[in-house]
C-alpha cells in the first residue's frame, strides 16, 4: 500500500485541526487554567483568590489587586499557560486577587462610574485586606481598570494604596490620537444636544444607552482593523500548526466575547469623559464629589503601548502631571492595547520589569 505523500498529510492535518477550530473551539481555548478561589460574591460580582502554587513562597507581603475593566472577561489576565498576568505574579511571590464585574444586564443599567470607584471598590478591598491580613495594598489596573484605581485612590485618599501599576489607563479622551479626535466629536455633539434638557444623557433613562457586549467587540476590532484581520490570515497560513490553531481560538474567545456597559455607565463616559474630559483638568467622572487627582500620593508605575490606538501614550500620561505622588515612573513599550498587557513580548520584557518595580515597593 502506497502512503499519502507528505504534502498530502499536511493537508489532511490542517483540514483536521480546521474542523475542531469550527465544531468545537471551546476544546482548544487554553486560558483560565490558573486555579483560584472565589472569596465572596454579590450579585454578578465576585472576588477571587489565586492560591500560591505549592513549589512557590509567598515573598512579598503587599498583595497585589488586579481591577479589570468593564466590557472584557476575565480569560485576558490567564490567557495562556506560559503567558498569564496572575501566573507570573504568583511565580514570584506576590498574593493574588482579582476582581470580577461579572456580565451586567438589565438589572444593572443604573450602575454607573461612582458605583464601581465608590461602592464595589471599597467593599471588595476592605474583603482582600481582611482576607490577607494586611492594610497595604498594590492595584493593577488595565485600561479602563487604571481608570478606576487611580480614581478610587483619589477618591478614598486611602493611605493604603501603595502602589498603581496602570497599563494603558486612559486620563485625557481629547489628547487621544484618532479616537480621541473622535471622541471630541461626539462630545461636541453631546454638548449642543444637552442645551435641551430633556436630551441631557443623564435626563434620559439608563437603558437606552446600554452598549451590548457584540457592540463593544466590534468597536474594539474597528480601532485597528488591520491588526484585527491578521491573526485570521495567519490561521489559514499555518493551519498545520496545532499550537497555533489553539492560540487563535484562546484570543478569539476574549475578543469575540465582550461583556455589555451598563446604560448609566455610558451616559458619564458621554458627559464626563468625552464631552467635559474631567480627568484632564485633575477632577473625577463622580456627580458631586470635589475629589482632584492631585490627592494621590501612591508610587506609580505607568505602561503604554506605543502604538496602541485606544489609549494612546500621550493621553495615559497626562495623569503624572496632574498626581502628588513622588515616585512615578513611566514605561512606554512596543504593542496596541491588548498586547501590552497579555502580549508575548509583554510576557517575557515588561512582567520582569513590572514584578521587580513592585517587589522594590512591597
Amino acid at each position: 500500500m502506497t502512503r499519502p505523500a507528505p504534502r498530502f498529510r499536511q493537508v489532511q492535518h490542517g483540514l483536521g485541526n480546521l474542523r475542531d477550530r469550527i465544531r468545537n473551539p471551546a476544546a482548544l481555548i487554553q486560558s483560565e487554567h490558573t486555579p483560584f478561589q472565589v472569596l465572596h460574591r454579590e450579585g454578578i460580582v465576585q472576588l477571587r483568590w489565586y492560591p500560591p502554587p505549592e513549589e512557590t513562597a509567598t515573598r512579598h507581603q503587599t498583595p497585589v489587586v488586579i481591577v479589570p475593566p468593564l466590557a472584557v472577561n476575565m480569560s485576558i489576565y490567564d490567557l495562556f499557560p506560559n503567558r498569564s498576568v496572575v501566573r507570573h505574579l504568583l511565580e514570584q511571590g506576590f498574593p493574588v486577587y482579582l476582581l470580577d464585574w461579572g456580565r451586567p444586564g438589565p438589572a444593572e443599567n443604573h450602575w454607573q462610574l461612582a458605583t464601581y470607584i465608590t461602592k464595589l471598590l471599597p467593599d471588595l478591598l476592605a474583603r482582600v485586606r481582611a482576607h490577607a491580613n494586611t492594610r497595604q495594598l498594590s492595584l493593577h489596573g488595565w485600561s479602563f481598570g487604571g481608570l478606576f484605581a487611580y480614581a478610587y485612590t483619589a477618591w478614598s485618599e486611602d493611605p493604603d494604596i501603595r502602589n498603581l501599576v496602570l497599563v494603558g489607563a486612559p486620563c485625557d479622551y481629547h489628547n487621544n490620537g484618532i479616537v480621541g479626535r473622535q471622541q471630541q466629536r461626539i462630545g461636541r455633539v453631546v454638548r449642543r444636544v444637552g442645551r435641551i434638557r430633556r436630551l441631557r444623557p443623564h435626563a434620559m433613562p439608563p437603558r437606552l444607552f446600554r452598549s451590548p457586549g457584540w457592540l463593544n467587540s466590534a468597536m474594539y476590532k474597528m480601532t485597528s482593523p488591520v491588526a484585527s484581520l491578521r491573526p485570521h490570515l495567519d490561521l489559514l497560513r499555518r493551519l498545520q500548526d496545532r499550537d497555533q490553531v489553539a492560540a487563535h481560538a484562546t484570543n478569539s474567545a476574549f475578543v469575540d466575547d465582550m461583556v455589555a456597559y451598563p446604560g448609566g455607565v455610558v451616559q458619564d463616559v458621554l458627559q464626563h469623559l468625552w464631552c467635559d474630559n474631567l480627568l484632564a483638568t485633575g477632577r473625577l467622572p463622580i456627580a458631586g464629589s470635589d475629589a482632584r487627582l492631585d490627592r494621590i500620593t501612591a508610587s506609580i508605575l505607568l505602561i503604554a503601548g506605543q502604538g496602541d490606538p485606544v489609549v494612546t501614550p500621550q493621553s495615559s500620561r497626562t495623569l503624572l502631571d496632574l498626581v502628588s505622588s513622588q515616585d512615578t515612573q513611566a514605561l512606554g513599550i512596543p504593542g496596541g492595547h491588548m498586547s501590552i498587557l497579555a502580549g508575548t513580548q509583554t510576557a517575557t520584557e515588561t512582567w520582569p520589569t513590572m514584578t521587580q518595580w513592585l517587589a522594590e515597593r512591597s
